[in-house]
């Protein structure tokens, strides 16, 4: 039944001069979501609108899961779009919309039109009115009612240069489009949190790649195929992922051997943020990503944050920081990466994590732990991120 799809949006609408520029992300972001949908569309601009119209036969279902995963929509509202061929015309459009949509008629309804196109011939209020009777002619005998305060639907008319139809409005993701808030750089694990912060980092308009620690033999390859497979699923929302792998057995033996163990997951992570700064700065993100909140483990007591964040040469962005564990597994649900974390694959970090890991580490202590790293540490690093595998995630 519908062909098009009129797309509401949220904060954009309130970026002045520069809207035009957001406008623009988010209609590439609903094309690029849409590649996905068999069948042919276009995405369009018009006086603080955007549209979608299917130029061929496609499957509603799917257009619709495409489109609502797209972040800077706020509301999704299947439409039918007609020319102008005369009010009487249009009444027929409308009541015929509405006799396919509702089946139960017991319901209660308020035309809402608004005239953006001035030269048509009734105003915003004759609309409402001159429909409002058209409607209760064709269906006031099966029970259904004008209601101007609290109607069960509102049939909104917007005269433009076609006319739009439309009566629902299917809530999206709100946000900012992706792309238009810069790059950043995910530490992603193939634990619940850090898919989550890269996609609420995605949520506010942030481009996302990735970088995973690899451990091998301690972490196996299907350890790594399940951070692939978050990186996919992120994408879905995010766009094309770079997921650099690095392999990060080297840097965790030497750590274990010279360093005191309750230091270890401390020390781990400083050369992790290194890393992953370094990565960042060859792919021009401007900050990095991670899945942390606080007191959730013992790296993430406010005292840890504080130590390991001393080699952050970049924002470290924490989208998670005050969250429960709980919140961030309902948002891990809804987005669907949830089952795919809880698989039992074993990551770097919990490979090599001390039996009594200091939770309130002290700056000068680890400093002077990773003085006796000094012989090899660059070296080992510089190795690393030679040998880095880029997989281009989509």
């Amino acid at each position: 039944m519908y062909k098009a799809f009129l797309i509401k949006y949220g904060e954009i609408g309130v970026k002045g001069k520069n809207r035009h520029l957001f406008e623009d992300a988010l209609c590439k972001q609903i094309r690029n979501s849409l590649k996905r949908v068999e069948g042919d569309f276009s995405v369009t601009k018009e006086n603080g609108r955007v549209y979608v119209e299917a130029l061929s036969d496609y499957d509603y279902e799917d257009a619709l899961k495409a489109i609502q995963s797209v972040f800077g929509i706020v509301g999704i509202c299947p439409m039918i779009q007609v020319e102008d061929e005369g009010f009487d015309e249009l009444a027929k459009v409308v009541v015929g919309h509405i006799k396919e949509t509702y089946p139960d008629k017991k319901i209660t309804f308020k035309v809402d039109a608004r005239r953006a196109r001035k030269n048509y011939p009734l105003n915003s209020m004759e609309i409402n009115m001159k429909m409002g009777e058209k409607i209760l002619e064709a269906f006031e005998e099966q029970g259904m009612r004008v209601d101007v305060h609290h109607p069960d639907i509102f049939v909104n008319i917007e005269i433009r240069s076609k006319i739009n139809i439309y009566s629902q409005e299917i809530k999206g993701m709100g946000g900012m489009p992706v792309g238009t808030n810069g790059k950043a750089m995910l530490l992603l694990s193939g634990g619940i949190d850090s898919p989550v912060a890269g996609y609420m980092a995605a949520k506010r308009g942030v481009t996302i790649d990735a970088v995973y620690f690899h451990a091998p033999p301690y972490t196996s390859e299907r350890a790594k195929q399940k951070v692939i497979d978050l990186a996919r699923l992120v994408s879905r929302y995010t766009g094309s992922i770079a997921l650099n792998v690095v392999n990060f057995t080297d840097i965790q033996l030497y750590i274990y051997e010279k360093c005191p163990h309750d230091e270890l997951t401390i020390i781990m992570k400083r050369f992790m943020y290194r890393i992953a700064q370094a990565l960042a700065e060859k792919s021009g993100a401007l900050a990095l990503v991670t899945g942390e909140s606080i007191g959730q483990v013992s790296s993430q007591t406010l005292q840890s944050l504080a130590v390991i964040n001393e080699v952050a040469v970049m924002p470290v962005i924490r989208p998670l920081v005050s969250f429960d564990k709980q919140e961030i597994i309902d948002i891990s649900e809804a987005i669907g990466t949830y089952e795919t974390s809880i698989q039992p694959f074993e990551d770097c970090c919990t490979t090599f994590v001390a039996k009594h890991p200091v939770t309130k580490p002290n700056s000068k202590v680890i400093h002077k732990s990773e003085e006796k790293l000094s012989e090899k540490i660059d070296e080992l690093v510089k190795t690393a991120l030679e040998t880095v595998e880029t997989i281009i995630v989509e």
